[in-house]
C-alpha cells in the first residue's frame, strides 16, 4: 500500500509510507478465501484486524437464535480494536465477503505501536466516534423511519462505503442478498424484495443475483429526504 493508501486508511491516516508499512510488517497478514469465518462471537478477542483488500461482514446471534447482521468492514477499516484493547470476548462474528485480505495485531503489540505513534490514538478514537454515530443513525431510523426510507438510507450507506461509479450509476461493489439487506434495515424479505421491484419499475435501482445497482442515486437521495 503506497502513501496515498495510507491516506485513505481510516488506521493510517496521517502517516509517512514508511511509517504504515513498519506498522503492517508487525502485524500478521492473512489471505482469506470467500465465507471464511475470522472469528466467531463469544471467542476471546485475541486480535485487532485492519482489512486491507475484501470485505468482513459483521454479524450478531440474537436471542432467539437470528443472526442480525450489524456492519460491512471494508478496505482500511478496523475490527474488533476495541475489543482487543479491553481484553474481551468478540462480540460479533466476522465472515469474509469475498476473496478478503487482513492484517491483524494481538493486543501488547497494538499497545506498543500506539504508544510509539500518537497518531494512532487519534485515528482509533474518530474511528471510534464515527461506528457510533452511525450506530445512533440507525436506531433511530429503525424507531422512527417509514420501512421503505430505512431501506433507501440502508443503500445509501452501503453505496457511499462500497459504490464504484459506472456511468451515471453506482455500483455496490459486493454481493449482498436481499435477505441481508432485509437483516440489516430491521424488516422482512417480503418487504424488501416489494419495495426494490416498485423502484426497478421506476429505473432507481437494478437488483440480480445479490448485486445491486443504484441506477438513480439523486431519486433515492430525494425520497431517502422527503418529509
Amino acid at each position: 500500500m503506497d502513501k496515498a493508501g495510507y491516506q485513505l486508511t481510516d488506521f493510517l491516516h496521517g502517516l509517512s509510507g514508511k511509517q504504515g508499512d513498519e506498522i503492517i510488517r508487525r502485524g500478521t497478514t492473512r489471505d482469506l478465501k470467500a465465507q471464511t469465518v475470522l472469528f466467531h462471537e463469544g471467542d476471546p478477542a485475541r486480535q485487532t484486524y485492519l482489512v486491507l483488500k475484501g470485505r468482513l461482514k459483521l454479524g450478531k446471534v440474537h436471542e432467539l437464535g437470528k443472526e442480525v447482521l450489524i456492519r460491512y468492514i471494508g478496505p482500511g477499516e478496523l475490527a474488533a480494536m476495541i475489543t482487543v484493547l479491553e481484553g474481551r470476548d468478540y462480540p460479533v462474528t466476522a465472515e469474509t465477503v469475498g476473496e478478503t485480505r487482513v492484517v491483524g495485531w494481538d493486543r501488547r503489540t497494538m499497545l506498543q505501536i500506539m504508544a510509539e505513534c500518537p497518531q494512532l490514538s487519534i485515528n482509533m478514537i474518530r474511528n471510534s466516534m464515527d461506528r457510533l454515530e452511525d450506530l445512533q443513525s440507525r436506531y433511530l431510523e429503525l424507531h422512527a423511519e417509514q420501512v421503505e426510507k430505512r431501506i433507501a438510507r440502508s443503500l445509501l450507506r452501503i453505496m457511499k462505503q462500497s459504490g464504484r461509479r459506472s456511468g451515471d450509476e453506482i455500483i455496490i461493489d459486493f454481493p449482498i442478498s436481499r435477505q441481508e439487506l432485509a437483516d440489516y434495515t430491521g424488516t422482512t424479505l417480503y418487504t424488501v424484495s416489494r419495495t426494490l421491484s416498485a423502484w426497478e419499475k421506476k429505473g432507481w435501482v437494478k437488483s440480480k443475483r445479490a448485486r445491486i445497482i443504484i441506477a438513480d442515486p439523486h431519486a433515492l437521495v430525494l425520497f431517502s429526504e422527503k418529509g
